[in-house]
């Protein structure tokens, strides 16, 4: 009797297994069912891609490789217009040599007795900073001043970014997605923060693009200030 019952136990299990083998099955990389989450009709999901170089500045010295306060003729990627802000960004001076790992070519905000930020804008392309998008820079700081990113929307509106680099005794490359930044308002001409964080910035269209210094600068020598040597941009180019 329990011979009997398991040998059709057996069989039972076995045209189971074969029926379901031969009943169609889903293609590899398709939903199973409807509706099946992560799935698109024909293939695996879309995976977002990386953006390339949108933008990189590295800086243009005069022949004396001397000190002195940063214009556009400081500017070595024709496509880009420079922007400087706040009561004292005039005193932001550029300074290095080319081809010095320990000096080379940058800006330098520790003359500057306010705060004071410095941008740079395509003149061809408004920057989609969305997606992926990040910002690559080269930066060394004294005393507790930060880095902080800062961007202009095409409508106008200024942002400055909870993301800093700041405490780094020696030439430090970093990179981050603007994804993960937290944006507060921006007064650009103080160069001051307002408001609270804003929720769902929209970055598709980024005017002007840079940085800020949101401390006044203690002069020659150790104390307070930062550089910024290498500024790549890393996003899509929309049309003006």
């Amino acid at each position: 009797m329990f011979r009997t019952s398991l040998a059709s136990a057996v069989l039972i299990t076995f045209v189971a297994v074969s029926a379901h083998a031969q009943a169609p099955q889903p293609a590899a990389g398709t939903a199973g069912a409807a509706g099946a989450p992560g799935a698109r009709a024909g293939g695996a999901p879309a995976r977002a891609s990386r953006p390339a170089l949108f933008m990189k500045e590295e800086w243009k010295q005069t022949p004396a490789n001397d000190e002195h306060p940063v214009t556009q003729a400081s500017i070595g990627n024709p496509n880009l217009e420079l922007k400087l802000y706040g009561p004292s960004s005039k005193e932001i001076q550029l300074t290095g040599r080319a081809g010095d790992e320990t000096n080379p070519i940058h800006i330098w905000t520790g003359m500057c007795t306010s705060p004071c930020a410095l941008a740079f804008r395509d003149k061809a392309s408004f920057g989609d900073l969305s997606g992926l998008a990040r910002i690559r820079w080269n930066t060394k700081t004294s005393g507790f001043h930060q880095i902080r990113p800062i961007v202009k929307l095409a409508d106008g509106t200024w942002l400055i970014g909870d993301r800093t680099d700041g405490t780094t005794r020696d030439w430090l490359f970093s990179e981050f997605s603007l994804a993960d930044v937290r944006w507060l308002r921006l007064d650009i001409e103080r160069v001051v923060t307002t408001g609270n964080f804003v929720e769902k910035v929209d970055l598709s269209k980024v005017d002007e693009i840079g940085f800020a210094d949101l401390m006044p600068g203690s002069g020659h020598g150790p104390g307070g200030w930062i550089d910024v040597a290498q500024f790549e941009v890393y996003g899509k180019a929309v049309a003006r």
